[in-house]
């Protein structure tokens, strides 16, 4: 009984430690991501401890562009300075070294964003892209069909910094 207590505990500082170093507010996917990707917390068990966590204002949603983002609250900071050393070094080792290499990732996802709707037999694109809190592009476009939309919200995820220049180019040109 004390250790599952303990095991919650530690499972719990974990998730605020991740959110501590990342130092950016991401989605519940993305924490999702790197949780089972490092094995240590099944899936069902993660998502409570999210809510719980939610729950206790350790960790809070901001909306962000119309999208919730996870961020730790000064509640949350406060108990893991409080219990950092309840965390294994071991687990912070490797969620720091999975942050440090997989940041870059991480800020992509953040920073960019392709999404549609369905609106009035046609579909409305956003394609999106922010650095520093600033935003670069902010482009909405109207296709006729859902194969047209997911396209347009594929390509700019992989090619965003090349289709940004074409069309910075193509505007300020004669």
């Amino acid at each position: 009984m004390f250790d599952d207590t303990l095991e919650l505990a530690e499972n719990k500082l974990l998730l605020i430690y991740i959110l501590k170093q990342i130092k950016l507010p991401i989605s519940n996917n993305q924490l999702t991501e790197i949780v089972l990707k490092n094995n240590f917390i099944n899936y069902f068990t993660l998502q409570e401890y999210i809510s719980e966590l939610i729950s206790a204002n350790f960790i809070k949603y901001s909306n962000i562009d119309g999208k919730h983002r996870l961020t730790v609250t000064s509640k949350g900071d406060k108990v893991l300075t409080m219990f950092s050393n309840r965390v294994s070094e071991n687990k912070k080792k490797l969620i720091d070294s999975y942050i440090q290499s997989n940041l870059n990732n991480i800020k992509k996802e953040i920073s960019l964003t392709a999404d549609y709707t369905l609106a009035n037999n046609s579909f409305t694109v956003n394609l999106k892209a922010i650095e520093n809190d600033i935003t670069l592009i902010d482009l909405k476009l109207n296709v006729v069909s859902n194969k047209q939309a997911r396209d347009l919200c594929l390509k700019w995820k992989n090619n965003s910094s090349e289709l940004y220049t074409k069309i910075i180019k193509a505007l300020i040109d004669d």
